[in-house]
């Protein structure tokens, strides 16, 4: 790959470019974070798919791991805008009604939690699509155990061609 052709994510490029030579309101300085009573999250959630993540040491996700979720997101011809992030570390408060409330998602993915630590009303094994309450439901290892083994990658992505017809 040359360096002559490096292509950034745009959220990545309005990081990069925060100052502008032109006032706007505040809401177009951060268009993918966001916030929901007292939740905070990456993204805009404009097709109710909330992704759960517990990950130390970062806001969301580390540089490495959100690199990689772009690109799972690109696979499934979804943007980080149709989802929304949220790194649960850290947070005991945060129960299974708060976000059906809050984020009224349609699509819930768990990366390297038990959905059982957020007080959600049933279990299900890894990689198996699961419907409840009108929504579906995927629990996965965490990204970086993804990244790093291709047999679970391959059953990962199996599930997500069944979730987003791709």
């Amino acid at each position: 790959m040359s360096l002559d052709n490096i292509q950034l994510p745009p959220f990545l490029v309005g990081e990069l470019y925060k100052n502008f030579l032109v006032d706007i309101d505040n809401q177009q300085l951060n268009p993918g974070l966001s916030e929901t009573g007292n939740l905070s999250y990456l993204g805009k959630n404009e097709k109710n798919i909330l992704l759960i993540v517990r990950e130390k040491n970062a806001l969301y996700l580390s540089d490495e791991n959100l690199h990689f979720l772009v690109g799972i997101l690109n696979a499934c011809k979804l943007t980080l805008t149709d989802t929304a992030l949220l790194n649960v570390h850290e947070r005991n408060d945060i129960k299974y009604n708060m976000l059906l409330e809050k984020f009224k998602p349609g699509i819930i993915l768990f990366f390297g939690i038990e959905p059982a630590s957020l007080e959600f009303p049933l279990q299900f094994p890894l990689y198996q699509l699961q419907k409840y309450n009108n929504q579906t439901y995927l629990s996965a290892p965490s990204l970086d155990e993804l990244a790093a083994d291709i047999e679970k990658k391959k059953l990962f992505w199996a599930s997500l061609r069944k979730l987003f017809s791709v």
